[in-house]
């Protein structure tokens, strides 16, 4: 069996979902295929902190409502480290502010407009492949039922994560790989307990580094860096409020609110960047193509301004304007992706302890939290990575 559509799209996550709807917005035809079922999809537990391009990409497509009715709009943060707390006011120092809106229930939001606004998703789609991207033909086969089909485009778009078929797809010594592993991961867990705090707290302790966030004003989620060696067996939920309360600091750790994990797991950390973004008839989108530590909140919100780029780009062709938005994709996106990676890589630096670090390696994060704390310039800075820079 074999379709026709403009363009296909790998993956429907957040960034797979949210292109489609902008293209299908614009009368441009496309089709979105994931891997996992729709339950599955939902179930993964990901970020809370939208950035203004997230937040108005929502707007622009009507898709807003539950986002402003339950959003928690945040207009600063917190650096601890031992006794000092850090406030980051970035509605002060940029005027904007981010939303916490878990990715869970904005892909819901995506999800549930679907069949409404005309955006065709085929879920469980198995053996998918890319063929004769390099081309104006390109082609994605996969299995569904059991029955082999396959779908011919203009384009395809790689929204499938780190692990999908579309970066693969591109021939070896085409693209250059930018990466470094970090020694330690993060222990997230969730709990439907009240946050500690109405903002979220980024703690360097000598212990290691912890972070105090929410999903909404009932739901909790919080995190302490481990070494990658650990087990999560090894750590009853129990050991995870002791640890956050001592990581935390004590005016913290007096209003946490214990509570029974829904949800608890162990993720590595990892700077990544493939570059470029585009080869021939493919656009690579989000965690195909970067990932960035979650330390400054970009994942999600730098798979949102791809997405902004690609369909753009993408639009842009189908109504006639010629292939220069698509020749420029990627050094577009890249730009961004690269600020963001900078920003996530410096505040991990600043927020945790490495196992090889030293007192020299401790004086520097003192002194530059020292300095954060008495510069508005510096607190200016981080406040304009933080709520995201323009696109």
């Amino acid at each position: 069996m074999t379709e026709k559509t403009q363009v296909c799209i790998i993956g429907a996550g957040p960034a797979g979902l949210l292109l489609g709807h902008l293209l299908r917005a614009e009368g441009v035809e496309c089709v979105v295929l994931e891997r996992q079922t729709p339950d599955y999809v939902l179930g993964r537990i990901r970020a809370g902190v939208l950035e203004q391009i997230t937040v108005s990409l929502m707007e622009r497509l009507g898709l807003d409502g539950r986002l402003k009715a339950e959003g928690l709009p945040h207009d600063g943060f917190n650096l601890a480290d031992g006794e000092r707390l850090i406030r980051i006011d970035i509605a002060d120092l940029t005027g904007q502010h981010v939303v916490v809106y878990g990715q869970t229930e904005l892909t819901r939001d995506l999800m549930d407009a679907r069949e409404e606004r005309g955006l065709e998703v085929i879920y469980e789609a198995a053996d998918v492949a890319l063929h004769d991207v390099e081309g104006d033909a390109p082609y994605v086969t996969f299995t569904k039922d059991g029955a082999q089909r396959r779908i011919d485009a203009r384009f395809i778009a790689g929204c499938d994560g780190f692990h999908g078929p579309s970066r693969r797809a591109i021939p070896a010594g085409v693209g250059m790989e930018y990466e470094r592993e970090y020694p330690f991961g993060w222990l997230g867990i969730l709990a439907d307990v009240p946050p500690c705090n109405h903002e979220l707290i980024y703690a360097n302790h000598e212990r290691g580094f912890a972070l105090a966030s929410m999903r909404s004003a009932t739901r909790s989620r919080y995190y302490v860096d481990v070494p990658l060696t650990e087990k999560l067996e090894d750590w009853p939920d129990e050991r995870v409020w002791d640890e956050l309360a001592i990581r935390l600091g004590p005016e913290a750790a007096a209003h946490i609110t214990r509570g029974p994990s829904i949800e608890k797991s162990i993720a590595p950390l990892r700077s990544f960047v493939f570059a470029p973004m585009r080869h021939g008839s493919l656009l690579l989108c989000g965690d195909s193509a970067h990932i960035v530590p979650p330390t400054g909140a970009k994942g999600l919100n730098l798979a949102a301004s791809d997405v902004h780029y690609a369909a753009e780009a993408l639009i842009g062709f189908f109504k006639g304007k010629g292939g220069e938005a698509i020749a420029g994709y990627s050094d577009k996106a890249l730009a961004r992706v690269w600020k963001s990676e900078r920003f996530s890589w410096s505040l991990t630096k600043l927020m945790h302890r490495f196992p090889d670090d030293g007192p020299f390696e401790r004086a520097m994060q003192v002194a530059e939290l020292d300095y954060i704390a008495s510069s508005r310039a510096a607190r200016t800075s981080i406040a304009e990575n933080y709520v995201g820079l323009p696109v």
